[in-house]
C-alpha cells in the first residue's frame, strides 16, 4: 500500500485528528509539516493544492481532501480493516457523524475562539462569555459520555480520535474539567487510542503556547 500524504500542523487540534483517524486505519502515512506560526501555509505551492491553505490536507494519489472530518471518514471508508470505526449501520454511522458535527460545528468553534485570539491577536485574559460557553458545551459532551464508554458507542470511532483532539488541545491550557467526571474517565481511556503519544505531544506545545500569551 503506497502511503497518503498529510500536510500537517501537529499544534492543530483537527490536524491531529485527522493524523490519529490515519493511524487508527493504519494507513501508511507520509508527514509534510506546515507550520501555521511561520504562516507557511500561505506558500504558493501549498495554495496550489488547497486555496483556503488549511491544515489539515489529505493527497491520496493526486485526490486532494481538507476538513480533518472529512478526512477521517474518507479514510476510514477506504483503508478500515472493518467498519469499527465508522460503522456501515445507518443508526450508528449516523451517530458517529452526528458527534462528529457536534465537534466541527459547536466543540472545536468554542475552543478556537479562545484560543486563536491569545495566538494571534494579542489578547491576554479569557472571558466569563467565553469561558461560560465552552463549559455549557462540555457539559452536552459528558452528558454524551454518561451511559456510553465511547462518544458513540461501545468502540471507540474516528467521533473519538476528532473529539479527543480537540478535548486536548483545552486541556493543555491548563482547563478545570472537575466538573465533567464523565470526559475525565473518557481522556483516561483515550490513552489506548492509535496515535494517542503524538496528539498529546502537540497538544502540550499547543497548550504551552496559549499559557505564554496569558497574563499572570
Amino acid at each position: 500500500m503506497s502511503p497518503v500524504k498529510l500536510y500537517h500542523f501537529p499544534l492543530s487540534a483537527p490536524s491531529r485528528g485527522a493524523y490519529m483517524a490515519a493511524k487508527a486505519v493504519e494507513v501508511p502515512i507520509e508527514i509534510e509539516i506546515v507550520d501555521l506560526f511561520k504562516k507557511e501555509q500561505y506558500k504558493e505551492s501549498f495554495l496550489k493544492i488547497n486555496p483556503q491553505h488549511c491544515v489539515p490536507t489529505l493527497d491520496d494519489d493526486g485526490f486532494i481532501l481538507w476538513e480533518s472530518r472529512a478526512i477521517a471518514c474518507y479514510l476510514a471508508d477506504k483503508y478500515g480493516k472493518d467498519d469499527s470505526l465508522y460503522p456501515k449501520d445507518l443508526k450508528r454511522r449516523a451517530l458517529v457523524n452526528q458527534r462528529l458535527y457536534f465537534d466541527s460545528s459547536f466543540l472545536y468553534v468554542k475552543i478556537r475562539a479562545i484560543c486563536y485570539p491569545i495566538l494571534y491577536q494579542g489578547v491576554t485574559e479569557i472571558s466569563k462569555v467565553l469561558k461560560d460557553d465552552l463549559n455549557t458545551t462540555l457539559g452536552f459532551l459528558d452528558k454524551f459520555l454518561e451511559n456510553s464508554k465511547w462518544v458513540a458507542g461501545d468502540n471507540y470511532t474516528i467521533a473519538d480520535t476528532s473529539i479527543y483532539a480537540s478535548v486536548s488541545a483545552i486541556l493543555a491550557t491548563d482547563w478545570d474539567i472537575s466538573a465533567f467526571p464523565n470526559i475525565q474517565r473518557w481522556i483516561n481511556e483515550c490513552a489506548i487510542l492509535p496515535g494517542y503519544a503524538d496528539s498529546a505531544d502537540g497538544a502540550k506545545r499547543f497548550g504551552d503556547a496559549v499559557k505564554k500569551n496569558l497574563k499572570k
